[in-house]
C-alpha cells in the first residue's frame, strides 16, 4: 500500500473514533471519499503491520498507529486552520490543500504552522488538534503571528482570527455582541475581567471565554 493511503486509512479510523465508533464496516465506508476503494484485505495488511488491531467487526488503532494517526491528523487541521483563517480560502480550496499537505509536512514545518498559528486547540469545524513538541516548548524559534487574547498587549489594535469555545452556545452569544473573526478589538483590562471594546461597544468577558478568543495584530 501506498504510504499516502495507509495515513489516509489510520486518519478515517482516528476520526471514527472520534464520533465514538469502530465498526470496520464504518471505517471502510468513510475512507471512501479520502483513500480511495478501501477493503478488508487493506485493513488486515495494516493489521499484520502492527498498526491496527482487528477485533471481529471492530478496528482500533496500535501504539505505533495511534502515533501515525494523530500526527496526521495534526497536519490536517493545523493545515485547515492556516489557509481558511490566514489565507481566508473557500471551504472547498482549504480541504484540497489541506489534505495535500497532510502527506508532506514534515515535523519542523509541522511545529512551525503551529507556532505561528498560536498553537490553536481545534480546528475550524471545532475538532481537537492533537498538540506536538512545540506546544509545551519554553522557548519558540518562530514568532506566533496568532495569539490568544488574554496575553495580547493591552490597547494594541487586534483583529479575531478564530473563537475556540468549550460551548457552542458561546459563539451565539459572542456573535450577538459582535464578537466574531474578522472583528476588529482592543484589549483594555484583564483583571478582574477582561474588558475589550468592539466598535463603539465595551464588553466585559470571564477569564474563561476570553482564553478562547485568538487574535492576530493589525498593523497600522
Amino acid at each position: 500500500m501506498h504510504a499516502h493511503h495507509v495515513e489516509e486509512l489510520l486518519e478515517t479510523i482516528f476520526t471514527e473514533r472520534e464520533e465514538g465508533r469502530d465498526a470496520v464496516e464504518g471505517v471502510l465506508r468513510h475512507a471512501a471519499p479520502h483513500a480511495g476503494a478501501a477493503d478488508r484485505g487493506e485493513l488486515a495488511a495494516l493489521a499484520e503491520a502492527g498498526l491496527v488491531r482487528l477485533e471481529g467487526e471492530r478496528v482500533a488503532l496500535t501504539g505505533e498507529g495511534e502515533q501515525r494517526a494523530r500526527a496526521v491528523i495534526r497536519r490536517h487541521r493545523l493545515t485547515e486552520r492556516l489557509f481558511r483563517d490566514l489565507l481566508q480560502l473557500s471551504d472547498d480550496a482549504t480541504e484540497s490543500q489541506a489534505c495535500e499537505l497532510e502527506h508532506i509536512l514534515s515535523p519542523e514545518a509541522t511545529d512551525s504552522v503551529c507556532t505561528l498559528l498560536g498553537h490553536p486547540p481545534t480546528c475550524p469545524h471545532g475538532k481537537a488538534i492533537p498538540q506536538g513538541p512545540c506546544c509545551g516548548a519554553a522557548q519558540k524559534t518562530v514568532r506566533s503571528l496568532v495569539t490568544g487574547l488574554p496575553s495580547f498587549d493591552l490597547g494594541a489594535p487586534a483583529r479575531i482570527v478564530f473563537i475556540a469555545p468549550r460551548f457552542h452556545d458561546r459563539m451565539d452569544r459572542l456573535a450577538a455582541l459582535g464578537v466574531i473573526p474578522g472583528s476588529e478589538i482592543r484589549l483594555h483590562q484583564r483583571s478582574p475581567s477582561y474588558v475589550i471594546e468592539v466598535g463603539e461597544t465595551t464588553i466585559a468577558l470571564d477569564p474563561e471565554i476570553a482564553g478562547e478568543i485568538y487574535v492576530k495584530r493589525v498593523e497600522a
